[in-house]
């Protein structure tokens, strides 16, 4: 089976549909965010703090490099703005089958409004989290779009179902 490459916003199920995923499937299961706060020995707000996005940003861009010149196989769970820049998505389009965990603004919101370990959400009123959720969603559509092989909506689905729907892709992909 190809590799799993699962993108979207943050808090639409990449963590959790990978979990399920690779318990389904015994493949090994590799979340970008939590790899790169590893390797970094800091969390990625501190990153984000002291160096700034575009420092993070590069340090994906790295990393998906290190996972194709290394033969990455198994599922990845990325970060939801990895896809923005135009060289992530070719590489992440190398690396794998890119599916696209689509989500509403008004499930996203419920999911992150007391979420407060995101950085680009930090400072927000409740309020202003569902507009900013909306004004990034509407700005990183057209990178997830032009990412994936596959869009899934989520809205109404479980975890479970979400794997299941992703694997019955990948049979016929």
């Amino acid at each position: 089976m190809d590799n799993i490459i699962l993108i979207g916003y943050m808090g639409s199920g990449k963590s959790s549909v990978a979990k399920a995923l690779a318990e389904k499937t015994g493949m090994e299961l590799l979340d970008t965010d939590q790899r790169i706060e590893e390797n970094e020995n800091r969390r990625i707000s501190d990153i984000f703090a002291s160096e700034g996005e575009t420092a993070f940003r590069d340090m994906e861009t790295a990393f998906l490099k290190n996972l194709l010149d290394e033969g990455f196989k198994g599922i990845l769970s990325t970060g939801g703005g990895m896809p923005v820049r135009e060289e992530n998505r070719a590489l992440l389009k190398k690396l794998g089958k890119v599916i696209y965990l689509k989500t509403s603004v008004d499930t996203l919101a419920m999911r992150l409004i007391g979420d407060h370990s995101r950085p680009l959400l930090q400072g927000e009123t409740e309020e202003s989290k569902k507009q900013k959720i909306a004004d990034m969603l509407a700005s990183r559509e057209p990178a997830y779009m032009a990412a994936s092989d596959a869009v899934i909506p989520t809205d109404e689905m479980t975890t479970a179902g979400l794997a299941d729907e992703i694997l019955t892709y990948m049979a016929f992909a």
